[in-house]
């Protein structure tokens, strides 16, 4: 049975002049210490995933319109809010994207990590204070700077705190949203390697959400590629990289400068996201898809197995031509250029770029 399980999560905002449907048919699954990396454009619905595995959306203006969240066998939208505390930074925590906004300015980082542990376990004074030093020593972050407050922290060391605030009381699944996104490569780097390590370490399940593919081919056992609140490819990270089924998923690994070829200029996804209060008919992706027909705009695809549990939503990815799109079929209309056969994805897989 898999850790955390997701089938068909549709969530939308409601606002005074439209509905924002921003979650239109989420599935994916995790098993214990996997990674899956979450990947997709701003805007497409990573962040709206993660918050609502916990719950965290407004309840004024955030609706649930259907789907599952099973984490460990249990639907989590049947949970009771007494009952999801209980698993709110205990079995299932969250390292949010702006460790800027996520820390409290007015409370000092030992008191804010004590107030975790407290939530969760029954601890005298002596070993609260000791176990949250404890954290902060294992991030990095000598225990005695605990004491002084979030502004007195440069941004790649209040990461760490969030970090460690997710990780203290041992959870058995991470959400990672963005946890690199303003940190230096140097400081990256370490940070990933630290959450690795402790992973291993708590056999802890990850969602890594991400844009950076190079950051996925290193991190990652599964990839999700999201797209206007949908997932269109789900596989392992060999499957995804070097067997790319969806033309989405192409465009992102072509929009990326490649290693052993030398072009003049590189070939990003032509257009924008869609509005989500106002979602193309058919296939979401057609507006900007090279191969879209008659049938994509009119129809929308279901998620279906490509081979070896890859799954794909588009309608010609069963072609079995090549990467499953013959060149030919290219919408002129909607792409200038065509895409190559190879797999661009193989570079950043093999070289970690």
């Amino acid at each position: 049975m898999a850790l955390l399980e997701i089938n068909d999560l549709r969530v939308s905002f409601r606002t005074s002049t439209s509905d924002v449907h921003a979650l239109n048919g989420v599935t994916f699954s995790l098993n214990e210490g996997e990674t899956l990396g979450l990947v997709g454009e701003t805007g497409a619905g990573k962040t709206t995933t993660a918050m609502s595995i916990l719950k965290l959306l407004s309840q004024r203006t955030a609706q649930y319109d259907g789907g599952e969240i099973l984490f460990q066998g249990k639907n989590l939208m049947d949970m009771k809010e007494k009952d999801l505390q209980k698993i709110r930074g205990k079995k299932i925590s969250m390292i949010f994207q702006d460790p800027m906004t996520a820390l409290n300015p007015t409370m000092p980082i030992i008191d804010q990590i004590e107030e975790c542990i407290t939530a969760h376990k029954g601890l005298n004074r002596t070993d609260l204070r000791k176990q949250a030093n404890d954290i902060l020593e294992t991030v990095g972050i000598p225990a005695e700077r605990g004491k002084e407050f979030p502004h007195q922290f440069s941004g790649g060391m209040k990461q760490r705190v969030v970090i460690a605030m997710a990780l203290v009381c041992s959870p058995e699944l991470l959400l990672a949203d963005e946890p690199t996104t303003a940190l230096d490569v140097t400081i990256q780097a370490q940070i990933l390697d630290m959450i690795q390590d402790l992973k291993k370490k708590n056999n802890t399940a990850m969602l890594l959400i991400t844009h950076d593919l190079g950051i996925v081919a290193e991190n990652c056992d599964k990839v999700a590629i999201i797209y206007a609140g949908e997932v269109v490819e789900y596989g392992s990270l060999e499957e995804i990289f070097d067997h790319t089924a969806h033309p989405y998923t192409k465009g992102l690994f072509n929009s990326l400068p490649s290693l052993e070829e030398k072009t003049d200029r590189l070939k990003p996804i032509r257009g924008l996201m869609p509005d989500p209060a106002n979602l193309p008919s058919g296939c979401k992706f057609h507006p900007r898809c090279p191969y879209a027909d008659e049938k994509c705009t009119q129809e929308i695809p279901d998620l279906q197995d490509v081979g070896n549990s890859h799954l794909c939503r588009c309608h010609h990815s069963n072609k079995g031509v090549g990467l499953y799109f013959p060149d030919e079929r290219i919408n002129e209309k909607a792409y200038q250029h065509d895409l190559p056969v190879s797999n661009p994805g193989n570079d950043i897989l093999e070289k970690g770029i």
